[in-house]
């Protein structure tokens, strides 16, 4: 026995046709032949973003649709493709972020947490996914931030286990944004970006057998309340889209979600700087 009710989706009816033409561009591109799709663009639309926004699972969203579970799953991946597509290079959110007038981006890396795990990392016992740091298995995803927090852009996802400069090194993240930084721009980050200071301002790491001087501290102070506010952009993207807060996909697939959840939080606050 099953009980029908009324639910909401957190969105505008824009976002919905914004999402529900990029589905009917990809149907032409392909050849889809009309009548032949169980669900519409619109309806498919709805669905993807039911389970970016709320978390809802495939087997749920399959019910309610009447298809199939494997069907679903399909239309989710075509969804978050199409959707991820859209998503700014870096090149030019930091182009845009410069034209907008900031004096300065922030960078910081998030754990996107994900239920899948056992796979063999390069060193012999440790697993690919898992998050020492964190003490759970993810993905480590890089987030730049305009100066008030707002999501500028999201890196392709990298295991868990990787620190962010190493997971910065991978995506070849720092060449863009060191031709972007110069006397009047700053990239700001974190002490885990501490191997990266020509390119990343970082706050003084306390030495061994002294504490910090008053300037260095001054400056930490400082330097921690403006980046602070660029730490924003990570809660932001989970906050609004509950399939941030854990994966039960393949954890290669978290590039796609992440880049996908970026563009609808665009869409839907008409902001992309």
């Amino acid at each position: 026995m099953s009980v029908t009710y009324t639910a909401t989706l957190p969105v505008s009816e824009d976002t919905v046709l914004f999402v529900s033409g990029l589905l009917h561009a990809e149907r032409r591109r392909l050849g889809t032949r009309a009548g032949t799709r169980s669900l519409g663009c619109y309806r498919q639309a709805i669905m993807v973003l039911r389970w970016l926004l709320d978390g809802t699972r495939i087997a749920q969203l399959a019910t309610d649709n009447a298809i199939s579970r494997s069907t679903g799953y399909a239309y989710l991946h075509e969804g978050l493709t199409v959707i991820a597509g859209r998503a700014p290079g870096l090149k030019s959110a930091l182009l845009a972020a410069k034209m907008a007038g900031y004096s300065h981006v922030t960078i910081d890396g998030t754990l996107i947490e994900t239920d899948r795990c056992r796979t063999p990392g390069p060193t012999p016992g440790v697993d690919l996914w898992w998050s020492g740091k964190h003490d759970n298995h993810g993905g480590n995803v890089q987030v730049v931030t305009a100066p008030d927090g707002w999501p500028l852009w999201t890196s392709p996802v990298r295991p868990g286990r990787e620190h962010d400069t190493t997971a910065l090194r991978q995506h070849e993240i720092l060449p863009l944004l060191t031709v972007w930084t110069d006397d009047c721009l700053r990239v700001l980050g974190d002490l885990g970006y501490e191997g990266e200071q020509a390119t990343i301002t970082v706050a003084f790491k306390k030495p061994k057998n002294r504490s910090c001087t008053l300037v260095e501290q001054q400056f930490n102070r400082a330097h921690n309340a403006v980046r602070a506010i660029g730490e924003r952009g990570n809660s932001l993207l989970k906050t609004t889209f509950k399939a941030l807060r854990n994966v039960s996909l393949c954890p290669w697939s978290i590039t796609r979600i992440t880049a996908a959840a970026l563009v609808i939080l665009h869409v839907e606050h008409g902001r992309t700087t």
